[in-house]
């Protein structure tokens, strides 16, 4: 489980933040600061493995706070100027939400922290393919659910049907298995590819012809 603190000086914004991450999956609230000092106290006393950071703190600035944190932050505030953003960023935020939000826009951005924590944690070394997809994976979250041109709905079928997969899947699997055209299939296998959510090899058959064959690569 990935441990949570939420720093936030608003009690009752604070325990909305809790709400909404302790819904996701892999998630668990390690507890609450409303200051600053509190927040390194705790930090100081307990293992934590990611900040949900307020710039906003009456001890001060939770900018401040984060140049000194060793733990991962994502930035949920009001301040949406662009210096803020710039500074939180060049201080080591990993990502920037600005209220008010949706649990829905909170829960992509952890998801994808967690995906993106799949392939970061535990390695002596990564190559520069997993670096990449490390970097894609964590700002999954912050696109739209669909892009342009493509049906949410259909996103989430292909996706789940390619993630509960055992064994990878060809675009016309997944087509006879939802009801679609071997092409749409394709569409959104292909887009999935490039987002690195999913990994394309060419099998070869019987026939000499390529097969293109989708395997899910994130966990979630």
């Amino acid at each position: 489980m990935i441990r949570v603190l939420v720093v936030e000086d608003d009690f009752r914004v604070a325990q909305v933040h809790v709400g909404f991450t302790a819904r996701v999956d892999g998630f668990t609230v390690a507890g609450t600061a409303r200051t600053a000092a509190e927040a390194r106290a705790f930090l100081a006393a307990r293992p934590v493995d990611l900040v949900l950071l307020d710039s906003y703190l009456p001890d001060e600035s939770g900018l401040d706070l984060l140049a000194g944190l060793s733990v991962d932050a994502i930035m949920l505030t009001a301040a949406s100027d662009a210096a803020s953003v710039r500074l939180a960023l060049a201080r080591g935020a990993l990502n920037y939400l600005v209220k008010p939000f949706t649990a829905e826009q909170l829960a992509d951005r952890l998801t994808a922290y967690r995906r993106y924590r799949t392939i970061v944690t535990g390695r002596r070394g990564l190559a520069q393919e997993e670096i990449d997809r490390a970097w894609r994976l964590l700002h999954e979250g912050d696109r739209p659910a669909a892009p342009k041109g493509q049906s949410a709905v259909t996103v989430h079928l292909v996706r789940e049907a390619l993630r509960h997969a055992s064994v990878p899947r060809t675009a016309a699997e997944i087509a006879d298995e939802l009801g679609i055209s071997r092409a749409t299939a394709q569409r959104y296998l292909a887009a999935l590819a490039r987002d690195g959510a999913a990994e394309m090899r060419l099998r070869y058959g019987t026939t000499g012809r390529p097969e293109h064959r989708y395997r899910w690569l994130t966990t979630g």
